[in-house]
């Protein structure tokens, strides 16, 4: 690809998600049995916003691309705990959701290339998350991070990521197996193009995840047009199997130094400095057990920060559209 990323084209039925044990005889689902009802309705902006593309990847039907693991120094390890070390600091901002029902969820992600020092084991993301559990907490994620250390270069880059509950590790794309991918055309692990410029032009990505009300299989999709990526089958969880109690729009860091040495999140400027210049999820919305889309309920969010003095919160609302946040901000490098 442009950028000297390389993907392999491989059987969609010979892919690392049936190495996973609990998937040695699981039947591939092609494509959601249906869709969240609502999905057509298209938000009216104030901004519009384009949005940022991962490259179109053009593996035959059949095949799905995978992104060569193309690190400056090979990891052998499966999990991004190891990548970031076991002893790793976290930081959060964004808004918390609790509801014992939730079965997916949508939002806008405006795209930003936050600093993250080049040397440093740190990540910095911005995603949707759903969690589950009692004691060890389940969760799927969908979003991008830069995380030099993961790939080697400091860009934007769409991941998902997931939480057994049990292995007490973080799994991403198609590093651990489990994840189903699906699409022929869509590489996780891409790099998104264009990102947002303060003050200038501004990007986003449009994310899906939902339970298929059928199959019971956690979907990601991506994009305007709704291009199905793949799947967490439902056996691989124990808590989130059945829906969500959590869910969580925002950015984080993670890593050795992400408290004592914080990268930036999103456009790594604070919220009140509001739209163009700092960075926003929008058109938030939730979908219930009948598979319908419905606005959050505002006395069950929670928007704040891990430490207010490094990234902060603001312009947090909830209207026709959805509920709306800016967040981020410079971390230690100020």
């Amino acid at each position: 690809m442009e950028g000297g990323d390389i993907f392999d084209c491989i059987d969609v039925n010979l892919q690392p998600a049936f190495n996973h044990p609990l998937l040695k005889d699981h039947k591939i689902q092609m494509e959601p049995s249906s869709f969240p009802i609502g999905m057509d309705v298209k938000s009216a902006s104030p901004h519009h916003v384009s949005q940022a593309q991962p490259p179109l990847v053009s593996c035959p039907r059949g095949t799905i691309p995978i992104l060569r693991n193309h690190l400056r120094h090979p990891i052998s390890s499966k999990s991004i705990d190891k990548v970031l070390g076991n002893d790793k600091q976290q930081e959060a901002v964004g808004i918390k959701y609790r509801d014992n029902d939730i079965y997916g969820t949508w939002a806008i992600i405006n795209v930003y290339e936050p600093k993250v020092k080049n040397d440093s084991k740190d990540l910095s993301a911005t995603s949707i998350e759903i969690y589950n559990g009692s004691g060890p907490e389940e969760a799927i994620v969908a979003g991008y991070s830069v995380s030099p250390s993961l790939s080697g270069d400091s860009f934007a880059r769409f991941h998902i990521s997931w939480d057994d509950g049990l292995h007490k590790k973080s799994c991403y794309d198609h590093t651990c197996p489990g994840f189903v991918q699906v699409s022929h055309k869509f590489g996780l692990g891409a790099r998104l193009q264009p990102v947002s410029v303060y003050n200038g032009p501004q990007y986003a990505i449009t994310v899906l995840m939902f339970k298929d009300p059928r199959t019971k299989n956690w979907w990601v999709v991506y994009g305007e047009d709704n291009t199905p990526v793949g799947y967490w089958p439902s056996s691989l969880f124990t808590y989130i199997k059945d829906k969500g109690n959590t869910a969580f729009w925002g950015g984080h860091v993670s890593g050795p130094t992400a408290s004592t040495d914080s990268p930036q999140i999103g456009s790594g400027h604070f919220a009140s400095e509001g739209y163009g210049k700092s960075a926003f999820i929008k058109n938030i919305q939730i979908i219930d057990k009948n598979n319908k889309f419905f606005n959050p309920d505002d006395n069950k969010a929670f928007p704040g920060t891990s430490n207010s003095f490094k990234y902060t919160v603001d312009g947090y609302g909830v209207d026709k559209y959805g509920m709306h946040i800016y967040y981020g901000g410079p971390g230690d490098l100020v």
